[in-house]
């Protein structure tokens, strides 16, 4: 995934966040919403481990490259 995406994913976290809201105000609160959050938050945190490792798998590859 690129880095563009995270914008995507945050905001698909808030819409599911603000749905598991409203569904537990309602009384009518489902175990397939809960999961709705948790996987978007999932994939935010695999796309930041990706970005933060990117920097380091790069110079880590191009210092072997020259041994």
């Amino acid at each position: 995934m690129d880095s563009a995406d995270s914008p995507l994913l945050s905001v698909a976290f808030m819409l599911a966040v603000i749905f598991n809201g409203v569904a537990v105000a309602r009384k009518e609160y489902a175990a397939r919403l809960g999961l709705l959050a948790v996987s978007t938050l999932a994939l935010q945190f695999f796309t930041g481990l990706y970005s933060f490792a990117l920097p380091y798998a790069s110079k880590w590859r191009r210092g072997r490259r020259y041994t």
